[in-house]
């Protein structure tokens, strides 16, 4: 399933984080993926354990609790801290599919646990007009699909997908992007829930509580009892 949710950020939110991220120091952004990705990847990052990354992934953590849409789509169970990435200059990241686990965040406990990638998710933090090229650049069975969208707005997709980001040739591509470990992870059977929710949404709204809308909601709450993982 690739799905644009808009607005998980409003524009004041997404102009505090360009304050601070504007006037940040950025790494190279090869040192967060494997050999493959490395081979491919040409950006910047900040750093996964700076403590600015750590405060304004909070920030997009909030928002992302915040929007029911993401969460019938994504059926979080576990979800990577933010990360957050620039391209400029002709930066960009070929084609390349997520590494399958990642590690959260090391504590004073121990190493962090491995999770999951099921659902990969971009944040845009710069919009369209602000740059050339760029473009999200998304591979399923039914062909490439190109996603540039509007600064605060999230694109959803599985971890599974091929995909790349484009050159920049003018201004800056700013966004933060993450992966998050679903309850469900098979990507057809969440959108089978994430479509059969989204209908019971539109159908209580303008019927209520009917007994056929109840039976419905048994069914969602049903499949989502055998499939998940949680």
């Amino acid at each position: 399933m690739l799905l644009h949710i808009p607005g998980v950020l409003n524009r004041e939110q997404v102009a505090a984080l360009r304050a601070r991220l504007d006037t940040t120091d950025w790494v190279d952004g090869r040192t967060t993926v494997g050999a493959q990705g490395a081979q491919v990847k040409q950006n910047r990052q900040l750093g996964e354990t700076s403590p600015l990354a750590l405060e304004l992934g909070q920030v997009v953590l909030a928002a992302l609790a915040a929007s029911p849409v993401f969460f019938a789509a994504a059926l979080p169970l576990r979800t990577i801290a933010p990360l957050f990435n620039s391209y400029a200059g002709g930066e960009h990241y070929g084609a390349h599919v997520d590494g399958a686990m990642r590690r959260m965040p090391a504590t004073a406990a121990g190493p962090g646990a491995w999770v999951r990638t099921d659902v990969s998710s971009t944040l845009f933090l710069s919009d369209p007009d602000d740059y050339d090229g760029g473009e999200l650049i998304v591979t399923d069975v039914y062909g490439e699909h190109e996603v540039k969208l509007p600064a605060g707005d999230l694109i959803l997709y599985p971890s599974t997908s091929i995909h790349r980001v484009e050159p920049v040739t003018r201004g800056a591509r700013v966004c933060s992007f993450f992966w998050t470990q679903s309850m469900v992870r098979d990507d057809m059977r969440r959108s089978m829930l994430f479509e059969l929710d989204q209908n019971i949404q539109s159908l209580r709204a303008r019927l209520g509580d009917c007994p056929e809308l109840v039976g419905l909601t048994g069914h969602y709450h049903n499949l989502l009892r055998q499939w998940s993982e949680a």
